[in-house]
């Protein structure tokens, strides 16, 4: 698959994850926050905790599936990004967690609280 596909299916699963998380009751605070060295999908307030949304998208269930997909390396990425999206705020002590939206053949599964910073 080339990139500009790729990219057009990941924009895609993450307008769906973006859907579903608005229908739950989440606002929308970013997307795509990018740093040097990590970047989060999504930026969500889930009454009052701030929610870093990875979303992994896999088209056949080989490999484990889109949620084993998020491994360490990623999680040491996204974690980076979310120390950066915190400091940004100039608010380190508010309450936040780390979700994945993990879409299998057309499935979509919200895991809350998917892994923490120590992970």
């Amino acid at each position: 698959m080339d990139g500009a596909r790729r990219r057009q299916l990941g924009a895609s699963a993450e307008d769906r994850a973006c859907a579903y998380l608005l229908r739950q009751g989440l606002q929308i605070v970013q997307r795509n926050y990018r740093v040097r060295g990590g970047e989060i999908d999504i930026v969500a307030r889930d009454c009052g905790c701030l929610v870093f949304v990875e979303v992994r998208l896999r088209s056949a269930g080989g490999h484990g599936g889109a949620a084993a997909s998020v491994d360490a390396r990623k999680r040491t990425r996204l974690l980076r990004a979310a120390r950066h999206f915190l400091m940004r705020l100039g608010d380190a002590e508010l309450r936040c967690r780390f979700d994945v939206i993990a879409i299998d053949s057309g499935t979509l599964r919200w895991l809350r609280d998917a892994f923490g910073a120590a992970d």
